[in-house]
């Protein structure tokens, strides 16, 4: 059976390992980090190679995911955040990202990634941010 889920994605200015261990000191719950330099052939600078590409503090009540956003620019708080759809249904998840994106902007279409997902990233017509991944279904 198909599911989708729906997260907050939250960005740091480099410190998002240390966002990730405080909030796991308060609510709890197992991590998982992928670094930037996870994925060779990725055109990463040296002094980024350790930064987080992605993190992740799971629990059975929630799941919070993390990244620094350094390659992508610097964030502002109050906008260092995202909302994100993922899941392995492509036809929904699909459909929803074209949707958001009507009136919006695409900032990453919808393609194959290093990590083996079809990623993408969009702005919607009120100005938040959302990601759209869709995991290859398991055979």
């Amino acid at each position: 059976m198909s599911q989708t889920t729906l997260n907050p994605y939250l960005h740091f200015n480099g410190n998002a390992e240390e966002a990730l261990n405080f909030y796991k000191s308060v609510l709890g719950g197992e991590t998982e980090i992928t670094r930037l330099s996870d994925f060779p052939g990725m055109p990463v600078a040296e002094e980024l190679k350790n930064d987080v590409m992605h993190a992740v503090l799971k629990s059975n009540a929630m799941q919070l995911m993390l990244s620094d956003a350094t390659p992508l620019g610097d964030v502002v708080v109050g906008t260092n955040f995202s909302v994100t759809l993922s899941g392995d249904d492509a036809a929904a998840l699909t459909d929803y990202f074209n949707g958001l994106s009507e009136g919006g902007e695409v900032t990453t279409p919808l393609s194959t990634h290093p990590w083996g997902a079809t990623f993408g990233m969009l702005i919607d017509k009120f100005g938040v941010h959302w990601m759209v991944n869709i995991d290859t279904p398991k055979s």
